[in-house]
């Protein structure tokens, strides 16, 4: 589950936003060749900036949620790639090293459905 007890500023968000959309772009369009995996079937969720913008967890989901663990294995092995294709578009001053996470949220809402709906029975 996300840290979701944190506060982010303005600044972190905005620039969250930013990242999210660039990476979001680059996927999709296939500015970034991985082994192994399409890049169109990745989501990217949220991203969420260290105060300092050293750091961006980027959190994701491939289509289905299938294979997480190989696509946040080549991920994490590639984003010293994919910071520096992304780093083009990016207009701060610095960009932040990534940290590819799988998306539990999904996992999490359909957790709580399930409960909820047993519940009800």
């Amino acid at each position: 589950m996300k840290d979701s007890h944190r506060t982010y500023s303005q600044r972190q968000l905005k620039g969250g936003e930013n990242l999210k959309k660039i990476l979001a772009r680059l996927f999709i369009q296939q500015n970034i060749i991985l082994p192994e995996i399409d890049t169109k079937l990745i989501t990217i969720t949220e991203v969420r900036i260290s105060p300092d913008f050293k750091y961006a967890k980027v959190f994701f989901m491939p289509l289905a949620g299938k294979e997480i663990i190989k696509y946040s294995d080549i991920l994490n092995e590639n984003s010293l790639e994919i910071k520096k294709i992304a780093s083009k578009e990016w207009t701060a001053k610095f960009m932040p090293n990534l940290n590819f996470v799988k998306d539990e949220s999904f996992d999490y809402a359909e957790k709580i459905e399930n409960l909820l709906l047993k519940d009800k029975n």
